[in-house]
């Protein structure tokens, strides 16, 4: 997954979840953020980041923000719609007969539906941006979405289908992501019911760069 066009600037502050603040080149800048968790530990006044300028018509705002180096010098994708764009991309590659996007299914709209003969897999991907220590935590956040997407994936996974839990990993260096059960205790309890009852849980590996999100798995 590429970027048509990349903006190196600075970092200066966070006024809300939406937008930031930040210098190119000497010009202040007002940027959308495209990701409504915290990244307080890798939004630190400062700190590099790099936007991209969509060209919508009619944009309150003409760059967002989806990348920034952390202290320890690893870059992370922060773009909330990277991790759906990377695993579509992925999936192409991987032998299913069939890859259909925001499907519906129970409740919720689970994120892929594959088939591939006569099987049928259900995939939900969560996006990862937070690291310590060299390890992967999500959320970031409290996502009372998230767990209802893991119940769904239970459900369908006593229905029948494949189930699949993948978390994008928005970042090099880590192969492993936990629950951030101090951020979110329900979060935790619903993976560790998916995994007792088989729903996969697959972690997928990235390279970042500025202007490019791949999955190396």
């Amino acid at each position: 997954m590429k970027y048509d066009n990349i903006t190196k600037a600075t970092f200066l502050n966070r006024p809300n979840r939406f937008i930031a603040e930040v210098d190119i080149s000497g010009h202040r800048e007002i940027v959308h953020v495209k990701n409504t968790g915290r990244c307080k530990e890798l939004l630190i006044p400062g700190c590099e980041v790099w936007l991209t300028a969509p060209g919508t018509p009619d944009r309150k705002t003409k760059y967002d923000l989806v990348a920034v180096r952390k202290s320890n010098g690893i870059l992370f994708n922060i773009d909330s719609q990277a991790p759906n764009k990377v695993v579509k991309e992925w999936l192409s590659t991987q032998n299913y007969d069939r890859v259909v996007p925001e499907y519906t299914y129970g409740d919720s709209r689970i994120d892929f539906y594959m088939e591939r003969g006569s099987e049928k897999y259900l995939m939900e991907v969560k996006g990862c941006t937070l690291e310590i220590d060299g390890t992967g935590y999500f959320p970031d956040a409290p996502t009372e979405r998230g767990v209802k997407h893991i119940r769904e994936l239970i459900k369908a996974k006593k229905a029948g289908y494949h189930a699949i839990l993948a978390f994008v990993i928005q970042m090099d260096g880590v192969s492993e992501v936990r629950a951030n059960v101090e951020t979110h205790p329900e979060f935790g309890e619903a993976l560790e019911d998916a995994r007792a009852e088989g729903v996969e849980v697959l972690f997928l590996k990235c390279h970042v760069e500025p202007a490019e999100l791949v999955i190396i798995e």
